[in-house]
C-alpha cells in the first residue's frame, strides 16, 4: 500500500515521503493490470463506417470545410464591427503598395499584385481558421516565384534582333509569357497544398524547424534587397537566378553604377528615410496611436502626384509603373503544359508558404486563446491559390507586417481581411490608372524598409550560441546555403542538414553518471556538478537518447566506459587479475569470494528514453550480464583457484 505524507513545518522545505511495495513486471502484468479485450474490425467494416453518412457527420464536415459558418452567425456586431472596420481599412491601405511592390519581385506587371491582394484574401475569409493573419503577397514567396518566371521566360527568349540578351527585348511578349508561367505555378502550388491538406499532412511544417525557417527568410531578405538595388539606383541589369545569383547581381549593378539616375536615387533615398522614420514612430508609440501611420500609402500618393506633375518619366528618365488596366480580367485556364518543369519549385513554395502562414496563425491563436487547424489551413491556402490562379494571381501566404497591423489595430475576425480585399477591389476597378506615374524606386524603397524585421533575425545568432549550438548550425547552414545556392537549392540543403542533426543527436548523445546531492533526492551529472556524489557501489547511468538499432552499440559502449571501476577501486584486482597487493597469505576461498567489481548495482535511468526497439532491448539484456558477472573473468578466477582445470 502506497503511503504519502507531507511535511507541514513552515520552517522546513516541503518534503514528500513515499512508501510502497516493490513490484516486478510479471506481478504487474498478471495481478495489477488486465488488458481490455478488443475485437478487430475487418477492413470492409472500417471503410463502411468511415463512409457512413449521418446528419451530425455531414454537419461536422461542412463546418470543418467552411469555418465561417461556425463564427459568423454569432458575430457580435457591437463589440467587433468597429474594430474590424478600422483594421480592414488599415490593412487594405498597406496591402495596396505592397501588392504593387511584390509583383516586381514576382517578375510580373504590378497590376497582378493587386489581383493577388483581392481574390485570395476574399476566399480565405470563408475557408481560413485564423482570425488575425493577413493573406496576400509576401516578399519571400514573391522572390521564389520571380526566380521561376525568369528561368522559364528569360530575356534572351524575347530578343527582337537575335538571341543576345543585350539587344532590344520585347517586354510585352516577355511579361505575357511570365504571367502564364506564374499563373501555372500558382495553380500547381494550390493543387499540392489542397492534396496535402485533404491527406491530413498539416504536420508537415514541423520538419521546417524554426531556426531553419528564420535562417531561410533572412537569406531571402538578402536576395530581395540585392534585387532592389538596381531599381533604387535606376540602372538596367539582367535578372539572375540560381547559385551565386546574389554575387552576379551585385557585380552587374557595380559594373553599371556609372549610369545611375540621380533623380531616381534621390527619390528612393528620401522615401526610404521617410518610411523608416514612420515605421520607428509606429513602433515607439503603438500604444498611443489609435492606428499606425500609413507611411506606405502616403509615400505612394505623394510620389505619384509629384511624378505626374513633373512628368518625371519623360523629363528625367525615371522608370515608372506604367500601364495599369482598369477593372478585372476575365478568368483564363492556366497553361498545364509547363507543369512538369514547375513541380519541384511548386512543392518547395507550397511548403514554405504554408510554414510561414501556420507559424503566424499559431502565434496569434496562442496570444488570443483560440485554436487553428493545420490541415484546414493547408486546404484554405490551397483553395486560395488554386481558385485565384484562374483570375491571374500569383502564390500568396500570410504577411508578417500586415498581420501585425491587422491584429494591433483591433481586428477580431476574418471580416477585417474581407474589408481589406474590398478596398483593393475598389482601387482596381475605379482608380487603378492613377498609380501609372508611380516611380518603381518608391516600390523598391517600400520593399527594403519592410525587410528590416527579417534582418533583425540576425540577433538569433548570439541567442542560439548561448542556448543550442546545433540549432545555431541549422540557422547558419540555412542562411548561407540559401544566399549562395539560391532559395530553392538552399532550402533542400537546409532540410537535409536539419535531418542530419536529428541523426547526430541520437548518435552523439550526452552520457552521464548521476550522483546524489547530499540530503536531497536530486541526482545530477557528477562530472558537471561538484555537489553530486556517487552512492557507494552504485552506478546510475543516463543517456539522453532513445535506444534502437542505429545507436544500440554506441549506448552499450558508453555504458561500459562509464561504469568501469576507477583506479582507486582497483587495488585488489586489475582486469580480473590479481595485482601486487594480493599476497600468498590470502586464502584461495577469500579471493574467489571477493566481488569481481566493487559495483554491486547498476541503474539505467530511462527518463529521457522515448523508445527501445528489439535490437536495443537485446543489447541491454546482454550487457547486463557482461557488466555484473563477466564470464571470462569468472573462468580465469576459477582456474587460478584450482576449482576447474
Amino acid at each position: 500500500m502506497e503511503h504519502v505524507t507531507v511535511s507541514e513545518e513552515p520552517s522546513a522545505a516541503l518534503m514528500y515521503h513515499v512508501e510502497r511495495p516493490v513490484f516486478n513486471e510479471g506481478y504487474i502484468d498478471s495481478e495489477l493490470l488486465h488488458r481490455k479485450k478488443r475485437t478487430s474490425k475487418s477492413l470492409q467494416r472500417r471503410i463502411a463506417e468511415h463512409l457512413r453518412c449521418s446528419s451530425e457527420k455531414a454537419k461536422s464536415v461542412v463546418f470543418g470545410f467552411l469555418p465561417i459558418l461556425t463564427w459568423l452567425p454569432s458575430y457580435p456586431l457591437k463589440q467587433y464591427l468597429f474594430g474590424d472596420i478600422v483594421s480592414g481599412i488599415s490593412t487594405g491601405v498597406m496591402q495596396l503598395p505592397q501588392g504593387l511592390a511584390y509583383a516586381m519581385l514576382a517578375a510580373v506587371p504590378p497590376v497582378f499584385g493587386l489581383y493577388s491582394s483581392f481574390y485570395p484574401v476574399l476566399l480565405y475569409t470563408f475557408f481560413g481558421t485564423s482570425k488575425h493573419i493577413s493573406i496576400g503577397t509576401f516578399a519571400v514567396i514573391s522572390l521564389m516565384i520571380g526566380g521561376v518566371a525568369v528561368r522559364e521566360a528569360p530575356d534572351s527568349m524575347f530578343a527582337v534582333n537575335g538571341t543576345n540578351a543585350s539587344q532590344v527585348v520585347d517586354f510585352e511578349a516577355r511579361d505575357a509569357r511570365r504571367v502564364e508561367v506564374v499563373v501555372a505555378l500558382t495553380t500547381l502550388v494550390g493543387i499540392i497544398q489542397l492534396v496535402l491538406g485533404l491527406l491530413r499532412f498539416g504536420f508537415l511544417a514541423i520538419y521546417l524547424t524554426e531556426p531553419l525557417v528564420r535562417g531561410f527568410t533572412t537569406a531571402a531578405a538578402v536576395h530581395v534587397s540585392v534585387s532592389q538595388i538596381k531599381y533604387l539606383l535606376g540602372v538596367h541589369t539582367a535578372r539572375f537566378n540560381g547559385p551565386l545569383s546574389v554575387v552576379y547581381s551585385l557585380d552587374a549593378v557595380f559594373r553599371n553604377i556609372a549610369s545611375t539616375n540621380v533623380v531616381t536615387l534621390i527619390i528612393g533615398l528620401v522615401c526610404t528615410v521617410f518610411l523608416y522614420i514612420i515605421k520607428d514612430l509606429n513602433e515607439r508609440f503603438k500604444k498611443k496611436l489609435p492606428i499606425p501611420i500609413p507611411g506606405e500609402i502616403i509615400v505612394v500618393i505623394v510620389s505619384t502626384g509629384i511624378s505626374y506633375g513633373m512628368v518625371m518619366s519623360e523629363n528625367y528618365g525615371v522608370e515608372v509603373v506604367g500601364k495599369i488596366p482598369t477593372g478585372l480580367l476575365p478568368p483564363k485556364i492556366p497553361d498545364f503544359s509547363v507543369f512538369p518543369n514547375l513541380f519541384p519549385d511548386a512543392f518547395a513554395i507550397s511548403v514554405v508558404g504554408f510554414s510561414i502562414a501556420i507559424s503566424l496563425a499559431k502565434t496569434f491563436a496562442l496570444k488570443h486563446g483560440y485554436s487553428v487547424d493545420g490541415n484546414q489551413e493547408l486546404i484554405a491556402l490551397g483553395l486560395c491559390n488554386f481558385m485565384s490562379s484562374f483570375f491571374h494571381t500569383f502564390v500568396v501566404t500570410a504577411s508578417m507586417s500586415r498581420s501585425l497591423v491587422q491584429e494591433s489595430t483591433g481586428g477580431h475576425t476574418e471580416i477585417a481581411g474581407l474589408l481589406a480585399s474590398i478596398l483593393v477591389l475598389l482601387v482596381v476597378v475605379a482608380i487603378g490608372f492613377v498609380f501609372q506615374p508611380l516611380p518603381t524606386t518608391v516600390l523598391a524603397a517600400i520593399i527594403m524598409v519592410n525587410l528590416l524585421g527579417m534582418f533583425k533575425q540576425l540577433k538569433d545568432i548570439p541567442a542560439l550560441w548561448r542556448t543550442s549550438k546545433i540549432e545555431l548550425a541549422i540557422w547558419l547552414v540555412s542562411f548561407f546555403a540559401s544566399v549562395l545556392l539560391g532559395l530553392d537549392y538552399g532550402l533542400v540543403v537546409a532540410m537535409g542538414f536539419a535531418i542530419l542533426t536529428v541523426i547526430y543527436r541520437t548518435q552523439c548523445p550526452k552520457n552521464a553518471l548521476l550522483g546524489q546531492i547530499p540530503d536531497t533526492g536530486l541526482y545530477f551529472d557528477v562530472d558537471e556538478y561538484e555537489e553530486a556524489e556517487e552512492c557507494s557501489g552504485i552506478k546510475i547511468f543516463q543517456s539522453n537518447t532513445s535506444i534502437y538499432f542505429a545507436n544500440s552499440d554506441l549506448y552499450v559502449s558508453a555504458l561500459k566506459a562509464k561504469v568501469r571501476p576507477n583506479k582507486q577501486m582497483d587495488h585488489v584486482y586489475t582486469n580480473g587479475q590479481m595485482n601486487e597487493n594480493h599476497t600468498e597469505s590470502d586464502s584461495e576461498d577469500d579471493f574467489f569470494l571477493q566481488r569481481l567489481t566493487p559495483i554491486h548495482t547498476i541503474i539505467l535511468d530511462f527518463t529521457p528514453v522515448n523508445f527501445i526497439d528489439s535490437v536495443g532491448a537485446k543489447c541491454i539484456k546482454s550487457v547486463s550480464q557482461q557488466l555484473l558477472f563477466p564470464k571470462k573473468t569468472l573462468e580465469d578466477r576459477l582456474v587460478r583457484s584450482g576449482l576447474i582445470h
